[in-house]
């Protein structure tokens, strides 16, 4: 895909009424003044930061209240820190899933990592919005403009019959369902118009009370509206404080007074007015200019075997370009049948997508914050290292080979999860046997990155999954309406004698000092390589040992050839061996 800006659907555009009166739509010549730098959601907080936990799914009509009497017991101890246990005690949930509650928060904060979150602690008010996120329900899918062409591009059948839907991940968003995801413009406009209909409940619930009549009686400090960078950024990476007029160039060592909370809500809301009406009017114009451009939701490349792509934007994105937008993701979209290789140079910014590709292998060979693998079918996906969080959903007979913080897996059948991960893989959903096991491959710059993105390889807790609910409160698409909620399916581990070492072609590398995997394999792993090992060296032995005349020769190597084929086929194996050709 590429890079994009916020495609503001009519219906996206206008929000149910927000809790205080939007300011008047800005005039098209002062939008002209504003529209660079945009204000934009911070998209990693609505995809990374929503647990399928339901005591953390406060009902909408009573959120700001609850949130309000949260606020006052956890503000209790002075501190203005929340752990683990008072997190727990407040909201009447497990120990385990108030830490889960605390790592989610800290793997979607923005900037480098908290030194207190280390510890298990968190800011009250980066606590009380991700609470409040927690609301938050994903877009409804809307109607395929072309359902045909999807279902004759993609496979139309699954191995199982799912536990809560007769169709698979593949067919549940791309197949014959006659509905399809929402694009990154679509839901980009979703948030926006979420966070405009509750600014004034979160401005609330951050403020501070202080003597006064009226508007004048609930203020926030610049350092409080900084905290609003958890779910709101500009385009061009400008910090909050310095685009707001009432905070712009005050003096660090003389902090600016309090802004009213109700003087800060209508300055955002006349920035995200103004990025929803200037965003949709592009929209509009884009469309009207590209009337015969094909979906790039089901449009793929068929490139060659052994191919190389160093940019893989869609033809015929459905929004136009922006400067400045989606600086922070790339992507890889919509390949088949191909090989891909993203290294440090390729790859901007800090998060990574790769969405909708089938029969492919495709190499990550990058530090990342982020990355994503959705709607993807019997492909390789390898990231060299995440230092955040990897989300891999609506995936079928995928590989996924990963170094990173964090994982979490959803909605996912017949994958199999080579991990390298500091937290429990966290699996939510409608997922059906899935498989887990220590990382298994290596290329010279891993040790570098791993350390640049602060993963620890010295700590893998690859089998240790900890699964939540198969409902998402957050997502109509995962269940239908009235089911209620078990226990998703967990993760086996992989039989060790079905475990094999993953090879990185060296044309995908550059000069490191990595020389094998960082991650140590556990002993029933090491034990079954070893044994494969010995056993390789004896067959060949006792080969070598054989008296066979040159046309016996020639029989015995045609047999273990096709033996060979049939297996490199069969486990899927095919595609890296033609990327192994390719060196």
């Amino acid at each position: 895909m590429a890079d994009e800006p916020l495609d503001a659907s009519p219906a996206a555009a206008t929000p149910d009424a927000p809790a205080v009166s939007a300011p008047a739509p800005v005039p098209a010549s002062a939008r002209a003044a504003v529209a660079s730098p945009v204000l934009r959601p911070r998209r990693e907080s609505f995809e990374h930061g929503l647990l399928p936990i339901p005591k953390l799914v406060i009902p909408e009509g009573t959120l700001t209240q609850t949130l309000g009497q949260l606020k006052g017991k956890l503000a209790a101890s002075g501190s203005g820190r929340v752990g683990a246990a008072a997190l727990a005690e407040a909201l009447q949930i497990p120990a385990e899933q108030a830490a889960l509650a605390l790592g989610t928060l800290a793997a979607v904060l923005p900037g480098d990592d908290d030194p207190a979150l280390a510890a298990g602690e968190a800011d009250l008010r980066d606590v009380l919005l991700f609470l409040y996120i927690q609301s938050y329900k994903r877009l409804v899918p809307r109607a395929h403009k072309d359902s045909p062409s999807v279902a004759d591009v993609w496979p139309s059948t699954s191995a199982f019959d799912g536990y809560l839907s007769a169709l698979s991940p593949i067919q549940l968003v791309r197949s014959n369902s006659r509905r399809f995801m929402p694009s990154q413009a679509d839901e980009e406009a979703h948030q926006l118009s979420y966070l405009q209909k509750h600014m004034a409940n979160i401005l609330t619930l951050l403020a501070d009370s202080v003597d006064g009549e009226g508007d004048e009686s609930m203020v926030l400090t610049m350092e409080t509206f900084e905290h609003l960078g958890f779910l709101l950024q500009f385009s061009e990476g400008t910090p909050l404080s310095q685009a707001a007029p009432f905070f712009a160039n005050s003096d660090p060592d003389m902090p600016a007074a309090p802004v009213p909370a109700t003087q800060i809500h209508d300055w955002i809301l006349q920035n995200i007015a103004s990025s929803l009406e200037y965003t949709a009017e592009k929209s509009t114009t884009k469309e009207n200019s590209q009337q015969n451009v094909s979906d790039p939701d089901v449009t793929m490349a068929d490139a060659g075997t052994n191919t190389r792509i160093h940019s893989s934007s869609s033809t015929g994105a459905s929004v136009q370009n922006s400067p400045g937008y989606y600086r922070n993701t790339s992507f890889v979209e919509a390949i088949s049948k191909t090989s891909v290789v993203k290294k440090g140079s390729d790859i901007k910014g800090h998060s990574m997508k790769v969405l909708n590709c089938h029969d492919s292998v495709i190499y990550i060979l990058a530090p990342l914050k982020y990355a994503t693998v959705y709607g993807c079918s019997d492909t390789t996906v390898v990231f060299g290292a995440v230092g955040k969080v990897v989300k891999v959903e609506h995936c079928e007979r995928v590989q996924i080979i990963a170094a990173s913080k964090r994982i979490c897996i959803a909605n996912c059948r017949e994958c199999i999860f080579y991990l390298g991960v500091n937290q429990q893989p966290l699996i939510v959903g409608d997922n059906h046997k899935l498989q887990v096991a220590p990382f298994n491959t290596y290329y010279p710059q891993l040790g570098e990155h791993l350390a640049q993105v602060g993963v620890d390889p010295n700590i893998n807790k690859w089998d240790q999954p900890f699964v939540l609910g198969v409902v998402d409160p957050h997502d109509s698409l995962s269940h239908p309406a009235g089911v209620s909620d078990v226990q998703a399916e967990s993760a086996t581990c992989l039989d060790p004698d079905l475990f094999t070492n993953f090879l990185i072609p060296s044309w995908f590398e550059a000069e490191g000092l990595t020389k094998y995997n960082p991650f140590t394999l556990p002993e029933v792993y090491w034990a079954s390589q070893k044994k494969k090992s010995s056993s390789l060296e004896d067959v060949q032995k006792n080969i070598r040992e054989l008296d066979l005349d040159d046309n016996r020769k020639k029989e015995l190597a045609c047999v273990l050839h096709a033996q060979f084929k049939d297996w490199l086929y069969a486990s899927g194996n095919i595609r890296q061996l033609y990327c192994l050709q390719g060196e």
